[in-house]
């Protein structure tokens, strides 16, 4: 099955894929409607709790195979940590790329998060081969990306 025709979607985990797009965080709804709603994100669409392979990816991009994680307190346990990285390789090993931002980045830091993944973006685009559905607004791969720090007030 190749990524660009089927994504790897699994209908059987479409009723839970929708119960969590009904009950996202709050991290994953600020995400959402101020970063990839719409097109927002460099002209590129973004799914919400897409089920992929065995997995419910938080946020899926279809055009460039681009899964992005929001990790909230419980991703910290150890067991959590270990399935995440199973998810991870899982979904990297079907050629998806894998971003991965904390519940306080997105939270304090959405800007940061919004820049963090336009470079994100323009490096798939790179690896891909393809060009950004608007390309006059030009503006990391691994476990998390590098989110810049919010500019200080006052002082």
């Amino acid at each position: 099955m190749a990524i660009q025709d089927f994504h790897h979607y699994n209908k059987i985990l479409r009723s839970r894929a929708r119960a969590l797009r009904k009950d996202m965080t709050k991290a994953e709804a600020c995400l959402w409607k101020y970063v990839l709603r719409a097109g927002m994100m460099e002209g590129y669409g973004f799914n919400r709790q897409r089920p992929i392979l065995n997995y419910i990816a938080d946020f899926f991009c279809k055009r460039l195979s681009l899964v992005v994680e929001v990790d909230g307190m419980s991703h910290s346990a150890e067991g959590a940590r270990l399935r995440d990285e199973i998810r991870q390789k899982a979904l990297e090993g079907a050629g998806f790329k894998v971003v991965r931002f904390s519940d306080g980045d997105v939270l304090n830091n959405i800007e940061g998060v919004r820049k963090a993944l336009e470079l994100c973006i323009e490096e798939r685009e790179k690896e891909l081969g393809l060009s950004s559905p608007l390309p006059s607004q030009r503006g990391g791969h691994g476990r998390r990306l590098a989110v810049p720090s919010p500019p200080r007030r006052g002082g």
